[in-house]
């Protein structure tokens, strides 16, 4: 089987994904473009030279509809014979693109492919694509009689499950922003992140990253999913999810560029990792935040490594809960999991996430010298994506 190599990652910064945030004024189209403009800019390939854009978009209606990767692609000047196409996982849909254009590449179908998303929720707000509808049908609801819950109510039960206090969730909420706040200042995003320039401002931090974040001050913040519908189905909740120790509503966009050993050969470019293994999992779709278990243990086994043997991991922190009960089943040591911070300060741009954490990834294991990077991430449904890259020496 042919070897697929990532070249290159890029990302915007995050922005508030609430009107008035800092990457609200941007169509989703363009901002999308810019990222994949940046990654051929800093490559140097000829655009016309990719055999395909994978993306991926959660809210896929509105500004993010119509196949919103192939307007991205059209917007960024590349000739009409580059296609693209925009699939859904989910919070996981850009980790995914990544996954199907490895495999591409992997099979002898594609060269060169790039692997993207964007998710503008300033402009499109979650849960925009269901809104008014039901997604799910008559089959779901008789499987699930009791019925799903929201995402928050998913990691309230997470919470209780694993007996995570208010404190240690918001302990690990101030952690992610100092330790973001810290890679800001010490310019360890700085490989990452191109910046995008509005007509009032240029934009080359991510503006969710609060520094002095404090427990205490988490402490007042008020429980976001305690309404009296779910207190009631569930009184063993201590509701302690809050805005502080959940990921921001956020916009932004991220890029990864993938190549078989051929292509980077032919057009001289620099391997900066080969993506090792890749898997995918189902689990419970009303817990709906923990498939990354499973998917960290298939994606181990397939690779024949252990958790001992991961350099870096990138968990994204959806909520504070689904990493700490990650932490505490796999045994994985804290110091080694998102090191420049997480989801909490850095932001959760759904479909562009898998393709930030790879980027952040990707630059903590060349920072530290490591060998082997993990990231995982959770998606609705009880669905999570897990990948393994492998940093080479150049």
């Amino acid at each position: 089987m042919r070897e697929a190599f990532i070249v290159d990652a890029v990302r915007t910064p995050s922005g508030r994904g609430k009107p008035g945030g800092a990457l609200s004024g941007i169509h989703p189209v363009d901002l999308h473009a810019h990222v994949l403009r940046a990654l051929v800019d800093r490559s140097g390939i000829d655009a016309a030279e990719l055999d395909d854009v994978i993306s991926g978009a959660v809210g896929q209606v509105g500004e993010q509809s119509g196949n919103t990767a192939r307007w991205a692609v059209l917007a960024a000047g590349f000739p009409e014979s580059v296609p693209a196409v925009t699939i859904d996982r989910q919070c996981g849909s850009s980790q995914q693109a990544l996954h199907f254009a490895a495999q591409g590449i992997q099979s002898g179908a594609y060269d060169l492919v790039i692997a993207s998303g964007v998710e503008s929720m300033s402009r499109v707000p979650i849960g925009s694509q269901t809104a008014g509808a039901d997604p799910f049908g008559s089959g779901v609801a008789e499987r699930y009689p009791g019925g799903l819950v929201p995402q928050g109510v998913s990691a309230e039960l997470i919470a209780a499950r694993w007996t995570l206090s208010r404190e240690s969730l918001d302990a690990f909420a101030a952690e992610s922003h100092a330790r973001a706040s810290a890679a800001t200042r010490n310019g360890r995003f700085a490989r990452e992140i191109v910046a995008v320039s509005t007509s009032e401002r240029t934009v080359d931090r991510d503006e969710t990253i609060r520094e002095g974040t404090t427990i205490e001050g988490l402490a007042a913040l008020r429980p976001a999913f305690a309404q009296e519908s779910w207190t009631a189905r569930f009184p063993q909740i201590d509701w302690s999810i809050t805005a502080g120790n959940s990921s921001p509503l956020s916009d932004g966009a991220s890029a990864v560029l993938l190549a078989s050993e051929d292509a980077v050969e032919r057009l001289g470019l620099t391997a900066r990792a080969r993506v090792h293994s890749v898997a995918v999992a189902g689990d419970d779709p009303v817990t709906m935040l923990m498939g990354i278990l499973p998917a960290t243990r298939k994606v181990l086994d397939r690779a024949g490594l252990s958790i001992d043997d991961i350099d870096a991991f990138e968990v994204n922190e959806a909520f504070a809960p689904v990493v700490l009960a990650w932490l505490a089943e796999t045994g994985a040591d804290p110091a080694l999991v998102n090191v420049n911070g997480g989801a909490t300060a850095i932001g959760h741009p759904l479909g562009a996430s898998g393709g930030r954490l790879m980027a952040t990834l990707l630059n903590v294991l060349e920072q530290r010298g490591g060998r082997f990077g993990l990231q995982t991430m959770c998606e609705a449904g009880g669905l999570a994506n897990a990948t393994i890259i492998e940093r080479l020496e150049n």
